[in-house]
């Protein structure tokens, strides 16, 4: 019988090297797909500037465990709650006019003779598009991690 220990050692090593590189390799293929939404919140063109403001990133510990991690990319509600009706496009009912606080608002005393389609302008959605360069850079930084590039 052969001694394995040695290889034992290694596979051990290379594991504990792999636990370690998770994060960083999804955050790298989350900063990829962070890049493209904020391209497309630029293309849309900027009113107040609140939506390019509001995309974030952030790390999910709850759907992260071990040998996962997990990031969400979307847009801050609070700062941009205009921001789903941007990605999904909505059905305008209301006339709206920008306020001297330079905000939009909506006048719910002046309704529209015909309500108006508002075309989707998606900015999330496009963004899977860039999920085999976004699955590129998960893989350069975990095989540069562990020692492999």
């Amino acid at each position: 019988m052969m001694p394995t220990d040695a290889i034992d050692r290694m596979i051990d090593a290379l594991a504990t090297d792999v636990e370690e590189a998770v994060r960083p390799a999804a955050q790298a293929a989350a900063q990829v797909l962070y890049e493209a939404v904020h391209r497309n919140v630029a293309a849309i063109g900027k009113v107040s500037g609140n939506l390019a403001r509001s995309i974030y990133q952030a790390y999910s510990k709850d759907n992260s465990g071990e040998g996962r991690a997990t990031y969400h990319i979307s847009w801050n509600a609070a700062k941009a709650p205009h921001g789903h009706l941007v990605e999904y496009g909505h059905l305008q009912k209301f006339a709206t006019y920008l306020g001297k606080d330079g905000k939009w608002h909506t006048d719910k005393n002046h309704p529209l003779p015909v309500p108006r389609q508002v075309a989707a302008r998606p900015f999330v959605r496009p963004a899977q598009a860039h999920f085999p360069q976004a699955e590129a850079a998960a893989i350069d930084e975990l095989l540069r991690r562990i020692g492999v590039l």
